[in-house]
């Protein structure tokens, strides 16, 4: 498949009750082994990335490392590729736009792209970010890539009292209808896992919904039931495959 095949494809993947499950990656070495394992499609994660290169999440990344470490990815393996790409190194739409379009030059096919103010306090105002979206998808609506915009809010992430997602759930549905308003092509709301909640956040969005799987989660099979057109696993697998080479490396260095 070429590029734009492969974004035709990855949006596809992306269907109400019948979610496409993303085992996030963070370097060619693991997207293959996610490939061969049978994933139809990539996505990285910035946490892994980061820690892969020694570096904090947060964008403190070098945005030169991270395309091109997306580029080694879409050079190894023929998956379509979505990049999880914070907030896009720019708080500026058309500078954001820009710096998108280097991924799209590389060959990835999809951004998540937070509503969090990387380096700063709280969210980006509900228009400064509908505005960011807006920019990108014109971007790539000129370059004439159907390419997938996974709006994030990091309204629950923020929260660390569940007890109080609840009183969230209707701005995080006001913001994600906006940002579909803007051109985003699918809502993801990391940290949400009362099933409930996320229930009503998937009947009441018009995209389809992303949730991340961690500790207190909803099952696969649960949240397809739930509506959930995608699942992702964020930091998940890089802390699990971190955690197996140190035990593996203890073993051997604990050897008298």
């Amino acid at each position: 498949m070429n590029q734009t095949e492969k974004a035709r494809a990855f949006h596809a993947l992306h269907q109400k009750g019948n979610p496409i499950v993303l085992y996030n990656i963070w370097d060619a070495g693991t997207a293959k082994a996610v490939a061969e394992a049978g994933a139809r499609a990539l996505a990285t994660g910035s946490w892994s990335v980061a820690a892969a290169h020694g570096f904090a999440d947060g964008e403190k990344l070098p945005m030169s490392v991270l395309v091109e470490t997306a580029k080694s990815i879409t050079d190894f393996v023929d998956l379509p590729l979505s990049v999880d790409f914070e907030g896009a190194y720019s708080a500026e739409p058309e500078r954001a736009a820009a710096n998108v379009a280097r991924l799209v030059e590389v060959g990835a096919v999809g951004i998540n792209f937070e509503d969090r103010v990387v380096a700063g306090e709280g969210l980006y105002a509900l228009e400064s970010q509908a505005a960011r979206i807006r920019a990108i998808r014109a971007m790539a609506d000129g370059r004439d890539m159907p390419f997938f915009i996974n709006a994030r809010t990091d309204l629950f992430l923020a929260e660390s009292d569940l007890a109080k997602h609840a009183v969230l759930v209707d701005e995080a549905i006001e913001r994600g209808r906006a940002y579909a308003a803007a051109g985003g092509n699918g809502f993801f709301v990391p940290g949400l896992v009362d099933p409930g909640l996320i229930e009503k956040i998937c009947a009441a969005s018009s995209l389809p919904v992303n949730i991340m799987m961690r500790a207190g989660a909803p099952d696969v099979k649960t949240l397809a039931r739930l509506g959930v057109g995608r699942i992702s696993y964020g930091p998940g697998p890089y802390r699990s495959m971190m955690e197996k080479l140190k035990q593996e490396a203890a073993a051997i260095y604990s050897l008298p």
